[in-house]
This record gives C-alpha cells, sequence and structure tokens, in this order.
C-alpha cells in the first residue's frame, strides 16, 4: 500500500534568521558588537541602533515583503539596518559601491526598494538613482549630505524597543542579492530566513571560526565580506570593520585590534604578498584566514602559506547558496605533504550534499569532470520575477552551479572552471584554471587569466592575457613551451598578451566577458601586446 508523505510538524519548524539576531543581542549585550577606527559598540548599543532604525523604516512605510536598499562604505549601521529589515518583514538587498547609476536603478527597480539608504560618499549617486527609480519613495544617508535625509539625526527622534522577531517565516526573503551580470541582465537571488540561519550555522562548523571571533573585514559587508558577520555576533565576538583594503593598513589593523580571524579575495592576498613583507606584517594573532570568492593559484597559495602560516581556510560557494557549498580546512592546507589539495576547494559543509553530473545530468565516477551540483538548507528560493531561470537551475531538485569540477578519489572537490568558460580548442575541451594555474607559477607573472578567441582553424584559439611584476620582462615562448610541458600542446595559448591590469567584476573577479573584448579590439588593430 502507498503511503503519502508525512506532513512536518509546526513543532520540528527551526528558527528563522530574525530569532537568531534577537537571540545574540539579548545574550551578548554588555559584549564589544562593532569596532570602526576608535568607534566602539556593544550589543546593547547595536540593538538600540537597530530598534531605532527599524522604527525609522516602518514611518517610511517599510512592512512585511517591503524592499530596503543600502550603497554604503562599510558602517554597523548598514548591516544593522539589514537587521532591522528582517525583524520588519522586509527584504534587503545590497548595491555595489563600483556600481554605475543605471546598474543600480535597474537593480532597485527590479527588487522594489521603496527606501533607499546611502553612505555621504554616495550621496549624488543616490540622489541621481532616487529621482530615475520608479520604486524609491525615501533616500536616507549615513550622516550629513545636501540630498537625502540624514539617518543618525532621524532616528535619535525614537526611543529604542526591545528587538523582536518580528512576522517573517522561515521560507519569507530576507536578502535579496544580485549577481554581478557580466553575462547579462543581473540575477536576483532570494535567500529565504531559512537560507541565512543555514548559512550561519554552516560557517560555524565548517569554516573554523575561533571560539569568539574578532573578525576584521575590509571588503564590502553589503557582499561577500558580510558572510562571517553575523556568525561572528551569534558567538558573542566582535566585528572590525574597515572602509576598503590597503595592504599595510590591513595588517596594521590585525594587529592593532588583535583579529584573530579575517576574510579576503584572492587579489588581496597577492597584494599582501606584493605590498607587505614578514616584517611589516604581523599576523600573528589571526588563526583563521578564510579565502575564496575566486580561484587562487597554487603557487601564490604556497607562498602565503610560506609567509603567513597555516592559518588559512577556503570556501567556496555562490550567492545562489549564501557563500557556502565547501571548504578546505586549516590543516588540510599542507604544501609539503598534500600538494594536491592546494588545488581543491575542500569537501562539502555541513548539512550539504554535492554530485558531479554530465550533460545529460547523469552522476560522473571520480576523476572524469562534470558539473557541479549541490542539495542543501541554505539553497536560493528561485531567482526574483525569472521563473524560467529557476526552474532551469533547480531542476532534479539540485542547485547547478555552472561550475565545472571533479571529486578525487578521497571525497575531495577541484573546480576546474565556469562551464560558460571553458575552451574549445582544436575539437579539445580547455580548462582555463588549469593553464592559469600553470602560467601564475612562473616568478615573473603576478596575474594571469586565460580565455578561449573565435579562431578559424582551431574554433577557439587558448589566449592568456598576463600581468607581470614590476620590472620583470619576459619570453612569450617560455611561457607557452611551459603550458605545453606540463598540459600538453593543445593548451598552450595560441596568443599571449601583456596587460597592466586585469578587469574585475563589482564583486573582484576577473571579468572575463571584458577581457574577450579586449582580445578582439587587439585583434582589429593586427597586432599584439
Amino acid at each position: 500500500m502507498a503511503h503519502s508523505a508525512p506532513t512536518i510538524p509546526a513543532a520540528s519548524r527551526g528558527a528563522t534568521y530574525s530569532d537568531l539576531i534577537v537571540e545574540a543581542f539579548e545574550r551578548f549585550a554588555d559584549n564589544e558588537a562593532f569596532v570602526l577606527g576608535e568607534q566602539r559598540m556593544t550589543f546593547a548599543e547595536a540593538a538600540d541602533s537597530m530598534s531605532r532604525i527599524q522604527q525609522l523604516l516602518v514611518d517610511r512605510g517599510i512592512s512585511h515583503g517591503s524592499g530596503v536598499g543600502a550603497l554604503s562604505v562599510n558602517l554597523p549601521e548598514v548591516w544593522l539596518t539589514q537587521a532591522a529589515t528582517y525583524l520588519i518583514g522586509g527584504h534587503y538587498t545590497g548595491l555595489h559601491p563600483m556600481g554605475s547609476v543605471e546598474d543600480h536603478v535597474w537593480i532597485c527597480d527590479d527588487a522594489e526598494i521603496e527606501v533607499l539608504i546611502v553612505h555621504p560618499t554616495f550621496a549624488e549617486v543616490g540622489a541621481a538613482v532616487a529621482e530615475r527609480s520608479k520604486t524609491v519613495k525615501h533616500l536616507l544617508v549615513f550622516g550629513e549630505s545636501d540630498a537625502g535625509q540624514d539617518l543618525f539625526e532621524l532616528i535619535e527622534g525614537y526611543d529604542p524597543k526591545p528587538l523582536e522577531p518580528g512576522p517573517a517565516g522561515q521560507e519569507d526573503l530576507a536578502w535579496l542579492q544580485y549577481t554581478g551580470g557580466t553575462t547579462g541582465t543581473p540575477k536576483g537571488v532570494m535567500l529565504s530566513h531559512r537560507a541565512m540561519a543555514e548559512q550561519c550555522k554552516a560557517v560555524l562548523t565548517s569554516w573554523q571560526l575561533p571560539a569568539k571571533p574578532r573578525y576584521l573585514v575590509a571588503p564590502p559587508i553589503t557582499h561577500a565580506g558580510v558572510l562571517p558577520l553575523f556568525p561572528t555576533l551569534a558567538r558573542g565576538g566582535t566585528v572590525i570593520l574597515l572602509q576598503g583594503f590597503e595592504p599595510k593598513s590591513f595588517v596594521q589593523a590585525i594587529e592593532k585590534e588583535q583579529a584573530n580571524c579575517t576574510f579576503a579575495v584572492p587579489t588581496m592576498i597577492n597584494a599582501l604578498l606584493d605590498h607587505t613583507t614578514s616584517e611589516d606584517a604581523d599576523l600573528s594573532s589571526l588563526e583563521t584566514f578564510v579565502y575564496g570568492a575566486a580561484p587562487i593559484s597554487p603557487s601564490r597559495l604556497t607562498q602565503a602559506l610560506n609567509r603567513f602560516g597555516q592559518k588559512f581556510v577556503q570556501c567556496y560557494g555562490q550567492t545562489e547558496c549564501v557563500g557556502v557549498t565547501t571548504s578546505l580546512l586549516r590543516e588540510e592546507h599542507d604544501p609539503v605533504g598534500r600538494p594536491d589539495l592546494l588545488s581543491s576547494c575542500g569537501r562539502p559543509v555541513i548539512g550539504t550534499t554535492v554530485t558531479i553530473v554530465d550533460e545529460a545530468d547523469q552522476p560522473v565516477p571520480d576523476g572524469i569532470p562534470g558539473e557541479l551540483c549541490v542539495r542543501s538548507p541554505v539553497i536560493m528560493s528561485g531567482y526574483w520575477n525569472r521563473p524560467d531561470l529557476t526552474e532551469e537551475t533547480l531542476r532534479n531538485g539540485w542547485l547547478h552551479t555552472g561550475d565545472m569540477a571533479m571529486r578525487d578519489e578521497q571525497g575531495y572537490l577541484h573546480i576546474v572552471d565556469r562551464k560558460k568558460d571553458m575552451v574549445i580548442s582544436g575539437g579539445f575541451n580547455v580548462y582555463p584554471k588549469e593553464v592559469e594555474d600553470v602560467i601564475a607559477a612562473h616568478p615573473d607573472v603576478a596575474a594571469v587569466a586565460v580565455v578561449g578567441m573565435p579562431d578559424d582553424k582551431w574554433g577557439e584559439a587558448v589566449t592568456a592575457f598576463i600581468v607581470l611584476h614590476e620590472g620583470a620582462a619576459i619570453d612569450k615562448a617560455v611561457l607557452k613551451r611551459l603550458v605545453r610541458d606540463a598540459k600538453g600542446a593543445h593548451q598552450a595559448p595560441k596568443e599571449i598578451h601583456l596587460v597592466d591590469a586585469l578587469p574585475a567584476t563589482l564583486v573582484g573577479k576577473i571579468d572575463k566577458k571584458r577581457l574577450r573584448a579586449m582580445g578582439a579590439e587587439i585583434g582589429a588593430e593586427g597586432g599584439d601586446r
């Protein structure tokens, strides 16, 4: 006799993200929550500010289901605004500081943002967005400005109230975050309270944060820099905010504040290696140096391990799974005993299952590349207003990441490349990351990116864009031979272009769409660089 699936009892429902926020700020009231320069804020003070911001937003029309956006450098109030929105039951969207007015207007209208809050640095941009947007009704500013109303002044008119979780349920939308949009219109990723709560648990169990974190963050907390922020607060730890990244000030902040964990993208690690020395980069207080959001070459990772010690934890994930899928732990970063793992993104974080499939969505054997697919409570609810794309991406009960990966015999995953970035040259599949790793090992190479360019003979020609270390010169034939010897003739670059810098997307990843445009421009000019 067939049995229907049991109904999930109400008693088994978990906490919302708002529940976790309220609990943390009640439990650790006397602890230091935020540091920004000389400004220090306890959990109790932060809770008061969050309550005042919440009341201000409600008076500006924000309610269950409403949208709030922020465009700012790192401030405690940027995250407190995000948290206040969740307590109301609204959804929050971070705008990237490097985005254009046109980008911001499109996202605000698509996300149905009604209240936009900007830093004075972006007041002029905010005013232009508010004027052109169809949905933004109120422009607030984190401080004094000729445009908008001063949020700090306004919230002084409210008395703080005890925090309450509010009306949101587990499946209600919390964070509506947009992808970079390098392949077309940005996609709004719908992240529910369920996904956000699960992300916190995954970070706390799989990123090796210290027992009481002192988290230093330089990347924007409107984006990936926010990922360890609430997990830090959930342990009663302290968030130390920087309003940008500069290598020497970064390490000085670590030493001054005795930060014991931080998060960086690989370009930041490269800058630390290139612009600091062992003498002026005292990272002795750091226990955990989390990195992710883009690949790092094994050669550069080895340099970082030799310089700073075995402190590194790699995180791999996407916006569609709140940045958590796998982690490579500190002890697994072993350039002597396990050099093969330096090209791995680790194993699945707790609560996550992965599989690797072929073009027919069938699992492939270990050692064979395929598309990495993910199943977890942390997965997005879908793409905002894009049901067709949601169905395609979440087909068969799995998140299809678009990343090509291989699982080794011990269960470690190795990201080969983005599916869309794979080059087919002369009928052979070429994964640019493998070529990049070989070239990056050359001591004169500071950075490298590889793309496929249209070619009458090969279909696509493997093309490398290289940034050299200052004062270095290089024979391109040597680099081509290096790849040929390591990976075979079909993977050796047909063209190598020397450039001053590699273009990056808003979230700090190499912008390969722009690289292909640069390659086309060079070809049209009939020359090489």
